[in-house]
């Protein structure tokens, strides 16, 4: 029996593990999926929010500025890509000035730091490529942008390191109570015994609680689709841009992405449930046209790729972080949409409050690992360190993706992480190999031939990202 099992190994599971992780406790984390952070974390818009949006007094703006002020350090210790770049909510006219207000004083409540109300012409100064139409804006200097899925990883490799156990292909399909604890029924036929359990399935949080009891929350999921443009216009902007928000969402973005390209979206749609995350022309026009409001020149030409996800909206305005009624033990963490991914270090935190109230026992570890080592990115060091690197391991001196200049030797370090992947795709989130131009056209073959070499697998056996989503299925020319 564990004392604590997750369910759901996105950036939500990540984070309530690596803060569990520091304890004296067994903690096991059970992903559906073949790899962790396949879900909304690997679809967003990889930003942190400051925090003035959320209504004060909500779960959601505590937790919202609570995590914009830790990921900076976190990002020193488990070495994931984070910028502090800022961010503007633009107005186009007299309305949305008085939101703009209104935001700056919802911020202000909520402890944003640096909230500043800018004049177009320090608009301009500061993002020469916004409108000519702007009539002002929210400045937030403590916003930033991230690699969500890098963020999850470090958080789960990290509590690996200290004992969590992450076991994927794991799909929870029933819950029951149990002597000393919770039962959970697995689809391959195990059953996992537990003391306490929180449901951070994202989308999919519904039909856990829904195993038990009805959910005082109906979920209703939205689909937000994404253009990704190439690094060579990555500097059309430099900070977040966004446009007032509505009852939809925070609208249409236009943002740099910690890794160099530009994103631009979302739109907002319903959807039936989390697999529905497919791409259509209505909603990728509607991004494109809504973007050029706020940035005319974006330069949709240079566009390498198309994506959605989908967000795990409820009838509810904020996070539902709370324990279920009739199953002691068992914590719903559910609602988590936008500003999930920035609340999520300070989601795991208080989930570790309310677990301690419920009363689970929280003994600190006496030397809990808290740093990651710094991995090798060869494209970025300078010539001599490049040269001392590639002397101590000569792979890193073997390009394989030329998009992104990622080598061998770092290709080989993500498939012995804490947490290796399994695909081709969990390559590509671990270490870039695939994420240029190309988007793996080149390097996905000899990517694929690593992965099998260093895993011990036939090609065969190696998907492209989830399960079943095989590349290669048999020989196509066999001699006689």
């Amino acid at each position: 029996m564990y004392d604590l099992t997750i369910i759901g190994g996105g950036v939500i599971g990540a984070a309530i593990a690596w803060q569990a992780a520091r304890y004296q406790l067994s903690v096991c984390v059970l992903e559906k999926e073949n790899d962790i952070a396949c879900g909304t974390t690997k679809a967003n818009s990889a930003i942190i929010h400051a925090g003035y949006d959320p209504m004060p007094g909500t779960l959601m703006a505590r937790l919202n500025v609570r995590g914009c002020a830790m990921v900076e350090e976190m990002s020193e210790k488990l070495d994931f890509p984070y910028k502090k770049v800022g961010s503007l909510i633009l107005a186009f006219n007299e309305e949305n000035m008085e939101m703009v207000h209104t935001l700056y004083e919802r911020g202000v409540a909520n402890g944003v730091p640096g909230l500043q109300i800018l004049t177009p012409e320090e608009v301009w100064e500061k993002e020469p490529n916004v409108t000519k139409e702007c009539r002002g804006a929210l400045y937030a200097p403590s916003a930033g942008i991230v690699m969500p899925w890098r963020m999850a990883q470090a958080m789960a490799d990290c509590a690996a390191l200290n004992g969590a156990e992450f076991r994927r292909n794991a799909e929870v399909t029933g819950v029951e109570k149990a002597e000393g604890g919770i039962s959970l029924q697995l689809k391959n036929g195990e059953t996992v015994l537990s003391r306490y359990v929180v449901n951070a399935a994202g989308v999919n949080a519904w039909d856990i609680h829904a195993m038990i009891a009805p959910p005082r929350y109906t979920m209703r999921p939205s689909r937000g689709e994404y253009y990704l443009l190439d690094k060579a216009v990555g500097d059309t902007v430099h900070s977040v841009i966004f446009q007032c928000p509505t009852e939809l969402g925070k609208g249409v973005l236009v943002s740099p992405t910690a890794d160099g390209n530009l994103i631009v979206g979302p739109n907002a749609e319903l959807v039936s449930g989390a697999e529905d995350t497919g791409t259509t022309s209505a909603g990728l026009s509607l991004v494109r046209r809504m973007a050029q409001l706020s940035v005319p020149t974006v330069s949709f030409r240079d566009n390498i790729r198309n994506f959605a996800g989908v967000r795990a909206n409820t009838d509810i305005d904020d996070f539902i972080i709370e324990e279920v009624d009739g199953m002691p033990g068992f914590i719903d963490c559910a609602g988590i949409k936008s500003p999930g991914l920035s609340s999520a270090p300070a989601i795991g935190e208080y989930v570790m409050e309310l677990l301690q109230k419920t009363g689970l026992s929280l003994t600190e570890k006496e030397n809990p690992v808290d740093t990651l080592p710094k991995k090798v990115h060869i494209r970025e060091l300078s010539p001599q360190d490049r040269a001392a690197a590639i002397e101590k391991n000569p792979l890193y001196g073997r390009v394989i993706c030329r998009c992104e200049t990622i080598t061998e030797g770092e290709i080989v370090d993500a498939l012995h992480a804490p947490i290796p992947p399994v695909s081709i795709d969990g390559v590509k989130r671990r270490c870039g190999a695939g994420m240029g131009r190309c988007q793996g056209g080149f390097c996905g073959p000899r990517v694929h031939e690593i992965i099998a070499r260093e895993l011990g697998l036939s090609m065969l056996e190696i998907p492209k990202d989830r399960a079943g989503m095989f590349i290669l299925t048999g020989e196509t020319k066999t001699e006689g």
